[in-house]
């Protein structure tokens, strides 16, 4: 079981990758909560203000990056990485900018974004 506290919240429009993210990291024994898109999640009246976010860069209707602008906006602060089909160098800057603390390529590969959680939060 993990030590970590506080939902890890998946906001990604593919509900392939949202149910599999959930699946993987329950079996870890996280608590996960998921969203369609960034205007699911803003919708939401009780968002978590622990835990952390894993939230896909390319969504319709708003970007991983605007959605964290608006998260931060709201005062909500907790870490968050960002997953995406393709990784630059100037995607990597934008995220760190706008306070993604990684950003992961997918396919995801083994723990890496279990790793990331950890760290995120430790």
């Amino acid at each position: 079981m993990s030590h970590l506290t506080g939902p890890v919240i998946v906001v990604d429009d593919d509900d392939a990758v949202r149910n599999s993210l959930k699946f993987a990291l329950e079996l870890e024994g996280l608590s996960v909560r998921l969203f369609k898109d960034g205007p699911a999640l803003l919708a939401e009246p009780d968002l978590p203000r622990n835990g952390c976010f894993v939230i896909d860069y390319n969504m319709p209707g708003m970007s991983g990056i605007e959605l964290m602008g608006r998260l931060r906006q709201r005062q909500i602060h907790s870490p968050a990485i960002m997953i995406a089909s393709q990784v630059t160098d100037e995607l990597n800057g934008r995220a760190a900018h706008s306070g993604f603390r990684r950003v992961l390529e997918k396919p995801l590969h083994d723990s890496e974004l279990l790793d990331s959680i950890h760290a995120a939060l430790g």
